[in-house]
């Protein structure tokens, strides 16, 4: 885990992805009053936020207000699954829904202690593996006045019940299939000239990426980056490059010599990486971590 810029009991803590344990540790923290307002939400997070949930012992008096922006585009594309509002209102009786068309806010707020601003949705990628950034704020008057302004705005919008949602969700299953479905059919039927075209437009947006630095300069500012934040193994620092590059970090792509397969070939360019910035005396391996040396 990347550590965050503050410690926990800070006024103001700077989180950077992955940011679910501080996030966690705001669902553990209200009494009275929760407010989780963001366009998209998946089910697996709405089921890991019920999980955080159940251990808060104050959990029967918290009202639980969750503010999103039910777009069909949203559902139908599964960025905002409402089987999981649908999982929440079941399971906790004072969840209330509301729905706020031009909602773009994420924003979370527990009681008066604890606000977090952000730009990650309550999502998979949001909390743990997009390029997200934020803050999380302590200082109870102004967490008191982002919690008035969202419990105003949230009276703007429109109630929608758990049995209402979860009607939608169940009319909305077989569509959302059919939309899937029709999508692949767009791209079957446009096929070889639209595959040769959209390949052409990828390798063009690949040589925006390569321009004037090579693949070795990229991975190498990259170590040095995320070495900044702190010592890590190989194998922790391959998922977190890969995050930040997934367009030349591909797993399909294997390493091949003589017939003989030596895995993903990106590593390779990583561990050349390593061991050019440890030339440089820029890094360091103590045989299980690399550290970043002072300049």
């Amino acid at each position: 885990m990347v550590p965050t810029l503050r410690s926990d009991d800070a006024p103001f803590e700077l989180l950077r992805t992955p940011w679910d344990s501080q996030f966690s540790k705001l669902l553990s923290t209200p009494r009275h009053s929760l407010i989780l307002a963001c366009p998209f939400i998946t089910r697996s997070v709405a089921s890991w936020i019920s999980k955080q949930l159940a251990k808060n012992t104050a959990i029967e008096q918290i009202k639980i207000l969750c503010l999103t922006n039910i777009r069909m585009e949203s559902v139908l594309a599964g960025a905002l699954e409402l089987e999981g509002l649908a999982e929440l209102g079941h399971t906790f009786r004072n969840f209330c829904l509301i729905h706020l068309p031009a909602l773009h806010a994420k924003v979370y707020i527990a009681d008066d202690e604890c606000a977090i601003i952000t730009s990650g949705n309550l999502t998979d990628g949001g909390l743990r593996r997009n390029c997200e950034y934020g803050v999380a704020i302590r200082v109870p008057d102004q967490v008191r006045e982002i919690r008035l302004h969202f419990d105003g705005y949230s009276r703007l919008g429109a109630p929608i019940s758990v049995d209402e949602v979860t009607s939608l969700a169940y009319d909305l299953a077989d569509l959302r299939k059919e939309y899937r479905a029709t999508e692949r059919k767009v791209v079957r039927t446009a096929g070889v000239a639209f595959a040769s075209r959209l390949r052409k437009v990828n390798d063009k947006v690949l040589r925006f990426r390569a321009r004037g630095k090579s693949n070795q300069a990229i991975f190498c500012s990259t170590i040095e980056h995320l070495l900044s934040r702190g010592p890590l193994r190989t194998v922790e620092m391959h998922p977190l490059i890969q995050q930040v590059h997934p367009d030349i970090c591909d797993d399909n792509i294997d390493r091949v010599i003589d017939g003989v397969n030596f895995g993903k070939k990106w590593k390779h360019h990583v561990r050349t990486a390593q061991q050019a910035l440890k030339r440089e005396a820029k890094i360091s391996f103590d045989g299980e971590k690399w550290y970043l040396l002072p300049t």
